[in-house]
């Protein structure tokens, strides 16, 4: 990486600086996150003023609770999500039948349930989706690497896998970058997408920029807010920061808490390209989601 630190910082503050200020939101001294005390209704507090700022560009968010209707075509970016511990055979088998039906984008399990979600969706156009590191991102490269590796031949076709968020605050950035590359090399050699979770409630703005770009230069396809297991999700705030940062090209994916249309509405015009959601069905039907939040 050949830009110095302080080009770095510099660089954070202006991008930080500049989505603040199109959000309309005074940045606090320090770097604090102006969306800690929030209760996360921003997403309708803050829709007007990111929509005039921010370029529709969503792909896919992630979908976990209780939501309101949502047209039928937001269904293509939803990643229907089942990521709790105790979840059943039968539970997967539900899941996969609801993304097939409603023509969601993919499906998101543990790894243990890939090859099982793989075999009930051949012959659809729902990809399936696993995670790696999940949901700490503290496991060793080379382990990410296997897992990626195995989930592909299992039948994953995207991977989810959450950066070392430690390493990044220790500001060990050669070492998160390797992380992501290797997993983003794993990807590539089977066609698979490397989505990048930075876990944005743990970071402060700068964090996130850095991690943004280090998921950028490591070659992932997307960077994505929360593995929903931290004290916060996604919020449209850090939407729009990680969407400033990365460009127009890269897949922005906006996970946890996003419980209703508007949410994945606002998401959206924030520069979402996926949702990652449990209760996709409810967002596209207005039915009662199956599955809770992971």
């Amino acid at each position: 990486m050949t830009d110095t630190i302080a080009q770095r910082n510099d660089l954070v503050e202006a991008i930080t600086k500049e989505v603040l200020a199109a959000l309309g939101v005074a940045g606090p001294p320090g770097g604090a996150d102006p969306c800690a005390s929030c209760v996360r209704g921003c997403a309708a507090q803050c829709a007007t003023k990111v929509r005039e700022v921010v370029a529709s560009g969503a792909s896919r968010v992630e979908y976990h609770g209780a939501a309101a209707d949502v047209p039928g075509d937001l269904a293509r970016y939803i990643d229907h999500t089942l990521l709790k511990p105790e979840a059943t055979a039968a539970e997967i088998d539900r899941l996969c039948a609801e993304a097939a039906e409603h023509r969601f984008a993919a499906v998101c399990v543990n790894p243990t349930w890939v090859r099982r979600a793989a075999d009930t969706l051949r012959g659809t156009d729902v990809a399936v989706a696993s995670v790696v590191g999940f949901p700490f991102g503290a496991t060793p490269t080379d382990v990410k690497a296997y897992e990626a590796r195995r989930a592909i031949r299992d039948g994953a076709r995207e991977i989810d896998m959450v950066i070392n968020i430690g390493a990044l605050k220790s500001g060990m950035h050669d070492l998160v970058r390797e992380d992501i590359a290797r997993v983003s090399d794993a990807c590539r050699e089977a066609g698979a997408a490397n989505k990048v979770i930075i876990e944005t409630a743990l970071l402060t703005d700068e964090e996130k920029v850095v991690a943004c770009q280090l998921a950028k230069q490591a070659k992932a396809d997307f960077v994505k807010t929360s593995t929903g297991y931290a004290k916060g999700g996604a919020t449209v705030f850090d939407v729009a920061l990680m969407r400033e940062t990365v460009g127009p090209r890269m897949g922005v994916k906006a996970a946890g808490g996003i419980r209703t249309a508007e949410d994945v509405q606002d998401m959206i015009a924030a520069g979402a390209t996926r949702i990652g959601a449990s209760a996709g069905v409810k967002i596209v039907t207005g039915e009662k989601g199956a599955h809770g939040q992971y």
